[in-house]
């Protein structure tokens, strides 16, 4: 069946002087209006056309793809506000509504929301929510410690980033586990930490354990291999440097460094970490 809100493959059945009619083996059909047509055509021919809803919840398609599709996360731009709601630039011709009801504070036009985009069940109409926590799912998290995870940043509190978990499960990175930058909308890549009794995830942005010292480590050398031999930084410095310039935590750099120095690659001075003669060629193991 035809999928609101969902790029569709559908075959070019006949041309009219309002558009293209597509559809698929069930005889459903959809109109790709000639204004929405940016590509050539030939009838018969399979065209990848995403479909939504008009102002009078007519099926229509579009050539363009959307920066989302339903059921998914993304962060947008609002391009304008009025008296029912607002609207956010998708890539599409007709914005994308998001009433007041679904806006967990008043948005401002011209500023990024992350939101959960869905198909309203009543009025039929694709509509988004910055309502996060409606759209988190309620099954038992089965993830476990250690497991790499792709996360979204949608909310800063106190706490720390509030994060959405393969496009699934909340979790939560703890700013004292931060050493970068960052901001609302960000897609990364993340660890599980710990799965709390309450279904809470917290989430790290490094790998845990051995694992990570030893990725850190290498990171350490490298940047001393390709800085003259020279890194401005000791045990010493503060934690604040060495986030800003490796985005890992003081204990982490400080484990990086002394397993460098027990292999013999570099050495440790009050001004700085140097790199031995020959260090770059001994081999770094566990």
């Amino acid at each position: 069946m035809i999928e609101i809100g969902k790029i569709n493959a559908l075959t070019i059945l006949r041309e009219t002087e309002a558009g293209l009619y597509l559809g698929n083996n069930k005889g459903e059909e959809v109109l790709l209006p000639k204004s929405r047509l940016d590509s050539t055509y030939q009838i018969n021919s399979k065209l990848e056309v995403f479909v939504y809803t008009d102002s009078e919840a007519r099926l229509i398609a579009s050539a363009r793809k959307p920066a989302v599709q339903i059921n998914n996360f993304a962060l947008l731009r609002v391009t304008s506000v009025t008296e029912f709601g607002a609207f956010m630039d998708w890539g599409l011709e007709k914005d994308l509504f998001v009433p007041y009801s679904e806006q967990k504070s008043d948005f401002l036009e011209g500023k990024f929301y992350v939101v959960y985009v869905y198909l309203d069940s009543i009025s039929k109409r694709i509509t988004a929510s910055s309502k996060i926590d409606k759209f988190i799912s309620e099954e038992e998290c089965k993830l476990e410690g250690g497991t790499e995870v792709d996360i979204m940043i949608f909310e800063e509190s106190q706490l720390g980033f509030s994060c959405i978990i393969n496009g699934k499960f909340k979790g939560l990175i703890y700013h004292n586990d931060v050493f970068q930058d960052l901001f609302i909308g960000d897609e990364l890549s993340a660890y599980v930490k710990t799965i709390r009794p309450d279904g809470l995830i917290d989430i790290s942005l490094q790998k845990s354990g051995f694992k990570n010292v030893l990725s850190a480590t290498e990171i350490v050398l490298e940047y001393i291999e390709n800085h003259d031999g020279f890194l401005n930084l000791h045990d010493k410095s503060s934690p604040e440097e060495i986030a800003a310039k490796f985005s890992m935590s003081k204990a982490t750099f400080k484990k990086a460094i002394g397993i460098l120095y027990r292999h013999r690659k570099v050495l440790i001075k009050p001004d700085g970490v140097y790199l031995l003669p020959g260090g770059n060629d001994i081999p770094l193991t566990l």
